[in-house]
């Protein structure tokens, strides 16, 4: 594949190669980022807030520090986006509700995520768009409005990191950090044909708490694996203000990219053995993903986990969660909420501990499931989504007969529930020339292990799909 030739569409690895050479700067790279952003914008109303000028400022300190020899990590000069849940010092942290008033905080402190990539001299565009407060799996909210698909923007850009996807997709930054409650990573990655991994809970540090609880995840979305390992190599460091953290990172993300993938046992599981009916053109596109694994010496079975659907298990974590969102709105605030998360709201308080507590034995059941699972193999392979983007502004797709969004993404979910990490590689286009994704998941802790066999599709051509329109 050869190398792109605008300065926008190289990745994050290539760029501070070529800030070290002396090829380039971040102040030439961060003004044409800046220009795609105004595209993205525009295209698919992926962003809440572009701050060029400081962006430009940021660059022209990392010039400085190149120019020195002294980047102040592997990240400096890179232009970056921020999904708007995460905590941005300077500016103000919406969530995509009306209920939040940007005068009521000081916005002063950056979430661990933020501060260490600002510590490594990262370069922020903007803040990216969301459903309000990340409820739901597709990107529309009452404050900033739909998000479209970077292929087609009269489609959906998936959720509820939509605004990072697209981004991503359209050149506008190679990296962002996104949160995954159920699937808010991989879910719009899969849709807008970018990598994005949910990092095993706790790995990389989340402040403050969320309040869907250990559900949700943070982690990179990137236009491959190895820029996804550089990013991890940055985020994954400690922050004492997440009591649920893990350890250190034994190594380093990027040096585990270039194991083997001949080996490895991987378990092909078509759809999780549900009733699930996947779209022909994804079911095709997943098995020959699966198959290049195979052709690079893994030993593949196509075998189901034996694991029971657990959807209402999951409405009850989330929807409780929902419910503590909305816990301090009061009458009139409550009515600016979106209405589908004011519905889910009512649902949560309906439940009781008990309620709760049984569903977290689910939780617990499943996580055991699957641990004993990948004590036989180490990746499980599925579609990401059955289906590619549907219609923009809807939370399921027309006559899908589903009334949530979990009813069409019954792929993520669970893993957010057993806390595994998760990727998404792009592997084809369907009829409608929309991106499908292949989901890779591994045992807790195991992200090293998912970013290798994802470098590995990537090394092989499986993830070269042709980009979108405008980059």
């Amino acid at each position: 594949m050869t190398e792109p030739t605008q300065l926008a569409d190289l990745s994050a690895q290539r760029l501070t190669a070529g800030y070290a050479a002396g090829e380039f700067s971040p102040v030439d790279v961060t003004r044409e980022t800046l220009e795609r952003a105004d595209e993205a914008r525009a295209r698919t109303n992926a962003f809440t807030l572009i701050d060029g000028d400081e962006a430009l400022a940021e660059a022209k300190a990392s010039e400085e520090r190149w120019r020195s020899g002294q980047p102040a990590g592997p990240v400096d000069g890179v232009p970056t986006t921020v999904k708007d849940l995460f905590l941005t010092r300077g500016r103000p942290t919406l969530r995509g509700s009306l209920t939040v008033r940007p005068e009521d905080a000081a916005w002063d402190e950056d979430a661990p995520a933020v501060a260490r990539m600002r510590e490594s001299g990262a370069v922020f565009l903007g803040k990216t768009t969301t459903p309000e407060f990340g409820w739901k799996g597709v990107t529309d909210s009452p404050r900033h409005g739909v998000t479209g698909n970077p292929y087609d923007p009269g489609r959906t850009s998936g959720g509820s990191s939509g605004g990072s996807a697209a981004a991503v997709a359209l050149g506008a930054g190679p990296l962002s950090l996104g949160t995954d409650g159920g699937g808010s990573v991989r879910i719009p990655a899969s849709f807008c044909g970018i990598f994005a991994l949910k990092a095993t809970h706790g790995r990389v540090p989340l402040y403050p708490a969320s309040p869907f609880g250990t559900l949700s995840h943070a982690g990179p979305m990137t236009r491959d694996a190895a820029d996804a390992a550089l990013l991890m190599d940055v985020i994954s460091g400690p922050d004492w203000r997440d009591w649920s953290q893990l350890g250190p990172v034994a190594g380093s993300f990027r040096a585990a990219l270039d194991g083997p993938v001949a080996g490895l046992r991987v378990a092909y599981s078509p759809a999780l053995g549900w009733d699930v009916p996947v779209a022909p053109d994804v079911a095709a596109a997943v098995r020959s993903a699966v198959e290049t694994l195979a052709s690079l010496g893994a030993y593949v079975e196509e075998i189901d986990p034996g694991i029971e659907n657990p959807v209402e298990a999951f409405h009850t974590l989330w929807f409780s969660g929902a419910a503590r969102v909305a816990e301090h709105l009061d009458a009139a605030d409550r009515e600016l909420l979106d209405p589908g998360l004011r519905e889910i709201c009512a649902q949560g308080e309906r439940y009781s501990a008990l309620d709760y507590l049984a569903a977290v034995d689910v939780r617990m059941a499943l996580g055991q499931a699957m641990g004993r699972f990948h004590s036989a193999y180490d990746l499980l392979v599925t579609p990401t989504e059955p289906i590619t983007a549907f219609e923009a502004g809807a939370e399921v797709p027309a006559g899908s007969g589903h009334t949530r969004w979990t009813g069409w993404t019954p792929f993520t979910y669970p893993f957010n529930m057993t806390q595994q990490p998760a990727a998404t590689v792009p592997c084809g286009l369907d009829g409608d020339g929309l991106p499908i994704g292949v989901q890779l998941i591994g045992a807790r802790h195991a992200d090293a292990l998912v970013l290798r066999a994802a470098h590995a599709l990537y090394t092989s051509g499986v993830a070269d799909i042709p980009r979108p329109g405008g980059s």
